[in-house]
């Protein structure tokens, strides 16, 4: 019995591969993956698909040449492997790219560089303009100058909110397990068939999957499922399959059934929005009323000064900060235009008064609802 694809072969899909797949036995950048990865990129444009590959590695393909045998816990040391290592990386990218005639160009991103809206849009032209031209983007956190404090996570996370950006309609996270596995301990993992589909990623207990990644790279199945869950909100498929499953790419991209399928919802906020939502750390939070709340949720309008109750945390202007409802209950984020301290001085007046008392300046929202996503 024919089995139907799990949804049409998508015009533009994102493709992320972790550093525990590129990795070769002796420590170093396994190139015959990368090459066969390249041959089913080239072989999934050839039918008619446009590729964005997410590829992870940096790191790890910078810790032999500077004789290190795992991956570094302090980050200058990630970031000077990492500054080593993307050349090698992108080096060999563009050499399998070239035996396929097709060119590839990198793109190095930071949360800063895509939540303000000009650098967001510019970052958007670029892929679009490499994709018009034929060149298959080549994505990577910008490690080397990346911070704990200022960066997406994981690869796995960036993957998910490029594909948001891009309006691509299927996100493939390519690793080395076969995809999220049944929760049945007395059975060993190897005798395990992935799980076919997840309707609810929401429903799944983060804590069962809450290690960390391998001993090259920050990612592990928590940060698939989330990058699943930005996936899905942002109304794409996404799949957790094998990298090393002989012709993987073609098959998850065809709709076969491998690996673990998460459908997407039927919403799709605004793709800036969710870069909002998803890409920068929240620096704090406030707190609103019920009003504000049905304010936000039910009718999308801007939060005002008269339905803020409190605000905590360390956030400027343009930071991110969580909206939480009087149960402490998170139901948006957004972009604050006030300083936390300004926030407290202005909560619960109204924006006639604040006019007349402090000028036209303070006419201005706490958060404007273009840079506010409801995520309750």
């Amino acid at each position: 019995m024919t089995v139907a694809p799990r949804y049409p072969a998508p015009r533009r899909v994102v493709v992320k591969v972790g550093s525990s797949s590129l990795r070769s036995a002796d420590g170093g950048l396994a190139a015959g993956v990368v090459a066969d990865l390249v041959a089913q990129i080239a072989a999934v444009r050839d039918a008619g698909t446009q590729v964005v590959l997410v590829s992870s590695g940096a790191v790890a393909a910078g810790l032999r040449p500077l004789g290190m045998a795992r991956r570094p816990a302090d980050l200058p040391s990630q970031q000077a492997a990492a500054s080593v290592g993307q050349g090698i990386l992108v080096h060999t990218y563009q050499r399998c790219f070239a035996d396929h005639g097709l060119a590839c160009g990198q793109v190095l991103l930071t949360p800063s560089d895509v939540v303000d809206r000009t650098r967001y849009l510019n970052a958007r032209h670029t892929f679009e303009r490499l994709l018009e031209l034929g060149a298959v983007p080549v994505v990577n956190e910008n490690d080397t100058v990346a911070t704990d404090e200022l960066r997406f996570g994981d690869n796995d996370r960036l993957a998910a909110l490029v594909a948001s950006m891009l309006d691509a309609r299927l996100l493939v996270l390519l690793s080395d397990v076969e995809g999220l596995l049944p929760d049945q301990p007395d059975v060993p993992s190897a005798q395990l068939a992935p799980i076919d589909r997840v309707d609810d990623v929401s429903a799944l207990d983060p804590a069962r999957y809450a290690a960390t990644g391998s001993e090259v790279g920050r990612g592990g199945m928590a940060s698939k499922l989330e990058a699943a869950r930005i996936a899905t909100f942002s109304a794409a498929d996404a799949v957790i399959a094998n990298a090393r499953r002989p012709g993987v790419l073609a098959d998850v991209v065809g709709g076969a059934h491998v690996g673990t399928w998460f459908p997407p919802s039927r919403r799709r906020p605004d793709s800036r929005k969710l870069w909002i939502a998803f890409a920068p750390a929240p620096q704090g939070r406030i707190v609103v009323d019920d009003g504000a709340v049905r304010a936000l949720v039910e009718r999308g309008s801007s939060l005002l000064a008269a339905g803020v109750v409190d605000a905590d945390g360390a956030f400027g202007p343009g930071d991110a900060v969580d909206v939480a409802g009087p149960d402490r209950r998170v139901v948006a984020r957004g972009l604050s235009a006030y300083a936390v301290a300004e926030v407290r001085r202005l909560r619960g007046r109204s924006t006639e008064d604040l006019v007349a008392e402090l000028g036209p300046g303070y006419a201005r929202a706490v958060i404007h609802r273009d840079s506010l996503v409801v995520v309750a």
